[in-house]
Protein backbone atom coordinates (compact mmCIF):
# COMPACT_ATOMS: atom_id res chain seq x y z
CA UNK A 1 0.00 0.00 0.00
CA UNK A 2 1.60 3.37 -1.20
CA UNK A 3 1.63 6.14 1.71
CA UNK A 4 0.91 8.52 -1.04
CA UNK A 5 -2.39 9.86 -0.66
CA UNK A 6 -2.97 13.30 -0.47
CA UNK A 7 -4.47 13.98 -3.99
CA UNK A 8 -4.54 17.22 -5.52
CA UNK A 9 -8.32 17.59 -4.40
CA UNK A 10 -7.13 17.33 -1.13
CA UNK A 11 -4.15 19.99 -1.37
CA UNK A 12 -6.09 22.78 -3.60
CA UNK A 13 -8.68 23.02 -0.27
CA UNK A 14 -5.72 23.47 2.38
CA UNK A 15 -4.12 26.23 0.53
CA UNK A 16 -6.99 28.93 1.49
CA UNK A 17 -6.88 27.93 4.88
CA UNK A 18 -2.60 27.67 5.57
CA UNK A 19 -2.35 30.97 3.56
CA UNK A 20 -4.37 32.72 6.14
CA UNK A 21 -2.67 30.81 9.05
CA UNK A 22 0.64 31.94 7.63
CA UNK A 23 -0.31 35.63 7.53
CA UNK A 24 -2.44 35.69 10.66
CA UNK A 25 -0.33 32.84 13.28
CA UNK A 26 2.57 34.86 13.76
CA UNK A 27 0.31 37.75 15.01
CA UNK A 28 -1.26 35.50 17.17
CA UNK A 29 1.94 33.48 18.44
CA UNK A 30 4.04 37.07 18.78
CA UNK A 31 6.43 35.69 16.42
CA UNK A 32 9.84 38.03 16.03
CA UNK A 33 11.17 38.44 19.37
CA UNK A 34 13.94 37.01 18.10
CA UNK A 35 13.90 38.32 14.93
CA UNK A 36 11.68 40.89 13.22
CA UNK A 37 11.72 38.74 10.21
CA UNK A 38 10.49 35.77 11.58
CA UNK A 39 7.08 37.50 12.08
CA UNK A 40 7.40 38.88 8.69
CA UNK A 41 8.89 35.49 6.47
CA UNK A 42 5.62 33.78 7.88
CA UNK A 43 2.92 37.11 6.53
CA UNK A 44 4.71 37.85 3.38
CA UNK A 45 5.14 33.84 2.16
CA UNK A 46 1.41 33.26 3.71
CA UNK A 47 0.15 36.29 1.19
CA UNK A 48 2.17 34.77 -1.56
CA UNK A 49 0.71 31.40 -0.87
CA UNK A 50 -2.50 32.88 -1.28
CA UNK A 51 -1.66 34.28 -4.95
CA UNK A 52 -0.08 30.84 -5.80
CA UNK A 53 -3.37 29.64 -4.89
CA UNK A 54 -5.70 31.59 -6.49
CA UNK A 55 -3.52 31.50 -10.03
CA UNK A 56 -2.93 27.91 -9.92
CA UNK A 57 -4.68 25.26 -12.15
CA UNK A 58 -6.28 23.25 -9.60
CA UNK A 59 -9.49 22.63 -8.41
CA UNK A 60 -9.60 26.09 -6.42
CA UNK A 61 -7.72 27.95 -8.25
CA UNK A 62 -9.66 30.86 -9.93
CA UNK A 63 -7.40 32.25 -12.09
CA UNK A 64 -5.75 28.95 -13.27
CA UNK A 65 -2.49 29.76 -15.49
CA UNK A 66 0.01 28.53 -13.35
CA UNK A 67 0.69 24.11 -13.56
CA UNK A 68 -0.38 22.24 -10.74
CA UNK A 69 3.51 21.19 -10.94
CA UNK A 70 5.24 24.35 -9.95
CA UNK A 71 2.80 24.98 -7.35
CA UNK A 72 4.14 21.67 -6.26
CA UNK A 73 7.90 23.03 -6.56
CA UNK A 74 7.02 26.10 -4.39
CA UNK A 75 5.81 24.39 -1.74
CA UNK A 76 8.46 21.93 -1.45
CA UNK A 77 10.98 25.02 -1.50
CA UNK A 78 8.81 26.89 1.20
CA UNK A 79 9.12 23.44 3.02
CA UNK A 80 13.14 23.86 3.19
CA UNK A 81 13.07 27.28 3.19
CA UNK A 82 11.56 27.24 6.54
CA UNK A 83 13.49 24.25 8.00
CA UNK A 84 16.80 26.37 7.08
CA UNK A 85 15.16 30.08 8.42
CA UNK A 86 16.03 29.20 12.18
CA UNK A 87 19.81 28.28 11.22
CA UNK A 88 20.17 30.90 8.80
CA UNK A 89 18.60 33.75 9.97
CA UNK A 90 19.27 33.46 13.93
CA UNK A 91 15.71 32.44 15.40
CA UNK A 92 15.23 31.24 18.57
CA UNK A 93 12.39 30.19 20.80
CA UNK A 94 9.23 29.80 19.53
CA UNK A 95 10.28 31.82 16.21
CA UNK A 96 12.71 29.08 15.07
CA UNK A 97 9.94 26.18 16.13
CA UNK A 98 6.97 28.08 14.57
CA UNK A 99 9.08 27.59 11.12
CA UNK A 100 10.78 24.23 12.09
CA UNK A 101 6.82 22.62 12.77
CA UNK A 102 5.64 24.54 9.33
CA UNK A 103 8.65 23.25 7.07
CA UNK A 104 8.01 19.47 8.38
CA UNK A 105 4.74 19.73 7.68
CA UNK A 106 5.04 21.16 4.36
CA UNK A 107 7.48 18.53 3.32
CA UNK A 108 5.57 16.08 4.60
CA UNK A 109 2.23 16.80 2.46
CA UNK A 110 4.53 17.36 -0.37
CA UNK A 111 6.09 14.32 0.29
CA UNK A 112 2.87 12.24 0.32
CA UNK A 113 1.51 13.83 -2.52
CA UNK A 114 -0.08 11.26 -4.73
CA UNK A 115 1.42 12.01 -8.49
CA UNK A 116 -1.45 12.53 -10.83
CA UNK A 117 -1.04 9.45 -13.27
CA UNK A 118 -1.89 7.45 -10.11
CA UNK A 119 -4.82 8.77 -8.80
CA UNK A 120 -5.88 8.82 -12.43
CA UNK A 121 -5.26 4.72 -12.50
CA UNK A 122 -6.74 4.48 -9.54
CA UNK A 123 -9.64 6.00 -10.71
CA UNK A 124 -10.82 3.16 -13.40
Amino acid sequence: MALRFVTQKIHSWLDYPVAVSLVAMPFILGLGTSNPMAMWLAVITGVAAFILTVLTDHETGLIRVLPYSFHLLVDGLVGVTFLAAPFVLGFTGIDAWYYWANGIAVCIVVGLHKPAMDAMAMAR
